[in-house]
């Protein structure tokens, strides 16, 4: 029932559309014509004013004709990463890329894609269903900023399937990590880099002193750490009194997290101690972790969907987080699904046709799931 041109098309279209986090504004009020053109009710909450962005995330409902089916949400983010402006998609048939200057967004705009053709399906042909909500999120590459401020209370779904995950449709998302983020200041003390060095303490020296320190990428199987950002410094002939590093934690246990969010900060004190430097530590959780089992009704409904397109279903943690982390830790039961998206946050993003296609079969497998009551 899929119709590909259709469906190759408004990918094209929506990745021509720049919405770069906190620039979601042009998209938005595109995808409000055209859920409103389909019959949708359509509102926007007050997230952006919350999270500086110029819109707030998109909240639509398509009423069903199926009373007692189930209703479920589906949810996508609108913004892209960077370099994501005046993006020009080529498709060669059966694979979909940038043109090398830019990412192509399909991160996730493939998403997008997929929910419109499933609309145009449903209104088209008439499908049985109950009701359906879709969200469409701001500031998902940023912190999850959208969904952190969604009101979850105004859904009436009773579960989620946010559609964001690479890899192949099938792969279903039912662990994903907490994260911590990390905000370190080492404050040492200036002087003449040539005159008097022995005066300073160099907080640059003393911040290497520390990362050899670390351990950092790879912790175990569920935990990863990163610092990726340092600054500091004013100029070459200047002790440097102050550095500023960055970076994160993840974990899919929350005890190896806090554990290992510790482990770092007292390397970092103890190693200012050492040199007479002070050091300031500022830690904030970004999101918590989920785990959903094989068991909860919103996995059993994705395993049955995708096996009722013929295909196995692979149940997968993940390194990363998603709107699906705060969904979750709001009471909320949503599961991450791919959508066949390659090398995401790269010039080197591609997407294939038949993944595009597939996805917008999964959604609307899933809504034949519930609607039937095989879930």
């Amino acid at each position: 029932m899929v119709n590909e041109k259709r469906l190759i098309e408004s990918f094209m279209e929506l990745v021509r559309i720049d919405s770069i986090s906190r620039e979601e504004r042009n998209l938005a009020d595109f995808l409000i014509e055209k859920l409103e053109d389909l019959g949708l009710e359509v509102i926007v909450d007050q997230a952006g004013e919350k999270v500086k962005s110029n819109s707030g995330n998109i909240i639509a409902r398509l009423r069903g004709n199926i009373k007692k089916a189930t209703p479920v949400m589906f949810s996508a983010h609108m913004d892209t990463v960077v370099p994501g402006k005046n993006i020009k998609p080529v498709c060669d048939g059966e694979k979909i890329i940038s043109d090398g200057k830019t990412i192509l967004g399909a991160d996730d705009k493939a998403a997008i894609a997929a929910l419109f053709e499933v609309l145009h399906i449903i209104k088209k042909n008439n499908i049985p269903c109950g009701d359906i909500e879709i969200v469409f999120s701001i500031c998902e590459e940023i912190g999850l900023k959208g969904a952190k401020n969604l009101d979850i209370s105004s859904l009436n779904a009773q579960m989620g399937f946010v559609l964001d995950a690479g890899g192949q449709v099938g792969k279903i998302i039912t662990t994903a990590p907490s994260q911590n983020s990390l905000e370190i200041t080492i404050y040492g003390k200036s002087a003449h880099a040539g005159s008097n060095p022995e005066e300073g303490i160099n907080a640059i020296q003393v911040a290497g002193f520390a990362l050899s320190r670390m351990k950092l990428g790879r912790i175990d199987e569920e935990t990863t750490a990163n610092i990726g950002i340092i600054s500091g410094g004013k100029a070459t002939n200047i002790i440097p009194d102050e550095v500023t590093l960055k970076g994160e934690i993840r974990s899919r246990k929350e005890e190896k997290l806090e554990k290992y969010t510790e482990r770092l900060k007292t390397i970092i004190e103890d190693t200012a101690q050492e040199f007479k430097a002070k050091a300031e530590v500022k830690i904030n959780r970004e999101y918590s972790c989920y785990n959903l089992s094989s068991d909860d009704q919103v996995v059993k409904t994705s395993m049955k969907a995708v096996k009722n397109m013929g295909l196995s279903p692979e149940l997968c943690p993940s390194g990363g987080g998603s709107d699906a982390n705060i969904f979750n830790k709001k009471g909320f039961p949503s599961v991450v699904l791919a959508i066949g998206m390659e090398k995401v946050h790269t010039v080197d993003e591609y997407i294939l046709v038949k993944n595009l296609k597939n996805t917008a079969q999964c959604v609307l497998s899933i809504i034949n799931t519930v609607t039937s009551g095989e879930n």
